[in-house]
């Protein structure tokens, strides 16, 4: 039996995985598919897959291209999530700010460099026709609860994450959301090291296609929104909503989509220049 290790963040979207673990599924096929969490998101997946401490990651799309293109040698294998990531802009409760303007200038709460509590903020600024070069600031925080401690305590004013993850932070009053900003892109691709690919492309087409199974027959589960508020502390019509907003997917993302997530990349200056297709997507 083969060991791979996959890493992803320990959230709703990643549920699939757990199930098909737990299901035991891939040992049908002699594959040992051991799973990682990683609380603090794309910076610290992309430093694993460097570091040949996993071998697959489920990775925010802009991350992942951004990291390649810086040298990570990895490639995407497949859109996982092809609905956008809503992004909740956040500040503590008891803070002063009360509108998004307020928020120019200050200092954002991000994971760590490179991840997409960093890269949103630049679609954020954007998208309120701030200064990308002078408008922007950062703390590392590493983790949600270290945004928590980051907010209260006055080293950071703000904080991007998932919406709905948030939603209890939101709901308990540690956190106000001012607004929100979705992803122009797919959110979650399926990323592995280029290395695996060429060495188990036997056993990386049964992960796939074993959770592309999963994820189809997902939303039919029965009781899967009682099932996900419990597990991750949701309210019910929180989760139901987000079931409501969300679609996996089976498919590569096409040649226009990674040349236009690319050009948007290149205009905030994220990405130093754009790759062909086959540089970023594995081609069967």
């Amino acid at each position: 039996m083969k060991t791979i290790n996959i890493g992803g963040v320990p959230e709703h979207f990643n549920l699939a995985w757990y199930l098909t673990l737990k299901e035991g599924l891939y040992k049908k096929d002699q594959i040992n598919l051991r799973w990682h969490d990683y609380p603090d998101g794309t910076g610290a997946m992309c430093e694993a897959l460097r570091d040949g401490h996993i071998d697959m990651a489920v990775i925010l799309t802009e991350g992942i291209i951004k990291d390649v293109i810086a040298g990570n040698p990895t490639k995407i294998i497949q859109t996982f999530v092809k609905t956008p990531l809503i992004w909740g802009i956040h500040v503590a409760a008891k803070s002063q700010f009360q509108a998004i303007s307020d928020l120019k200038g200050k200092k954002a709460a991000i994971s760590r460099y490179g991840s997409g509590s960093h890269l949103m903020t630049y679609i954020h600024a954007k998208n309120n026709g701030w200064d990308l070069k002078n408008d922007l600031k950062f703390t590392v925080v590493d983790t949600l609860e270290g945004a928590v401690t980051a907010l209260n305590n006055g080293t950071a004013d703000y904080f991007m994450w998932e919406k709905f993850m948030t939603k209890p932070l939101v709901d308990t009053g540690v956190f106000r959301r001012l607004g929100k900003c979705p992803t122009p892109w797919p959110c979650f691709v399926i990323a592995a090291r280029t290395n695996f690919i060429s060495q188990n492309k036997p056993e990386l087409q049964n992960i796939i296609n074993t959770i592309n199974k999963a994820t189809k027959q997902f939303k039919s589960i029965p009781d899967i929104d009682k099932l996900i508020a419990a597990r991750y502390n949701q309210q019910l019509a929180d989760v139901q909503e987000w079931l409501s907003l969300t679609e996996w997917s089976d498919k590569q993302p096409s040649e226009a989509t990674i040349y236009d997530i690319q050009q948007q990349l290149l205009a905030l200056d994220i990405i130093p220049k754009t790759v062909p297709y086959n540089a970023l997507v594995h081609l069967f």
